[in-house]
């Protein structure tokens, strides 16, 4: 298991520039992109004017509007970046269930960029519902794709017993979850890069993961589903749940789907995988209609809706003796 080492000089000053925020009362609840978009676009908001203008709203700040010490841990964290004379932040800082998280600016136009938005706190909510009602002995979880950390910091979080295994391919995703979790005073959770459970071993209590569902032409690691209209990444997470959850285990699964003539392909596939092996399952959409813009490019012209939806599958030990 591949475990990054995330006490470099950059990393630690930008954990101290989230304690100086948190410190100041920053909040900031982060929209979808084409909200994010319209409210920059604004006339009068072209510049920043305080802090959630200048880390949640990403606008250009000039010199003097922040405070020596914030300006100090943002070069040291090397997120400070230059631009016409003016100054911006290479990172984003969002509240979520009162923890602060780092994540990248807006717009996330790197390939590497670490996302964070609506998806982020209907899956956590999904998360914080499930294991309010779960009583079964949580030892292992894993959160695949973890992100920024939400997923991964909320079981932390709800089950301080338990090993949690945040796991990504993207490094910058694993030093920002580190820092996310320092920041919530999680120390029962480990960062591991690690493709699917490609690169850990054993059988997990309860796998999650909130992983990117669209097409996207750039292929960002953040966004990009592959397979199907999007469905790609999804379905392996599905596959390797299958495989890897420990007896009475659960996926718990957020993902979007693109619906086509009022059918859901990402539920047909997994009802074929599933049959009637005896797995215990559930399925709902918890958005019909979401990332409405996508409908006007060209791998969705047919779709009639992109709708965000959440599976529970339960390993029954019965289910493999078939």
């Amino acid at each position: 298991m591949h475990q990054p080492d995330f006490a470099s000089p950059a990393t630690l000053a930008l954990l101290r520039l989230g304690t100086l925020l948190r410190a100041r009362g920053y909040h900031f609840i982060t929209p979808t992109p084409a909200t994010h978009q319209r409210v920059n676009g604004r006339p009068g908001n072209e510049q920043a004017r305080d802090l959630r203008d200048v880390f949640g709203w990403s606008r250009p700040f000039a010199d003097g509007l922040l405070e020596p010490e914030i300006i100090e841990a943002m070069d040291e964290a090397q997120v400070l970046q230059g631009q016409d004379g003016q100054w911006r932040s290479r990172v984003r800082w969002s509240t979520l269930d009162g923890g602060l998280y780092a994540h990248s600016r807006f717009p996330t136009e790197e390939a590497d960029a670490v996302f964070f938005g609506p998806d982020t706190y209907r899956f956590t909510r999904l998360l914080r519902e499930h294991l309010t009602h779960c009583h079964q002995p949580l030892r292992r979880i894993a959160d695949i794709g973890c992100g920024a950390g939400p997923g991964a910091i909320t079981a932390a979080q709800l089950r301080p017993g338990a090993q949690v295994l945040a796991l990504d391919i993207n490094e910058r995703a694993l030093a920002m979850t580190a820092v996310n979790a320092r920041l919530a005073g999680i120390f029962n959770l480990e960062v591991s890069k690690s493709d699917l459970l490609r690169d850990v071993d054993g059988y997990f209590d309860l796998i999650i993961a909130n992983p990117p569902y669209m097409l996207d032409p750039q292929q960002r690691t953040y966004r990009h589903g592959g397979g199907k209209h999007g469905a790609g990444l999804s379905l392996a997470i599905f596959d390797t749940a299958m495989e890897r959850l420990a007896p009475g285990g659960t996926l718990l699964l957020y993902t979007g789907v693109a619906i086509f003539d009022g059918e859901d392909p990402f539920l047909n596939a997994i009802r074929l995988s599933l049959g009637d092996t005896g797995w215990d399952w559930s399925y709902e959409e918890i958005d019909p209609d979401v990332f409405g813009e996508e409908l006007q490019h060209p791998a969705y012209a047919q779709a009639d809706r992109i709708a965000c939806v959440a599976l529970r599958l339960t390993y029954q030990p019965q289910a493999r003796q078939r």
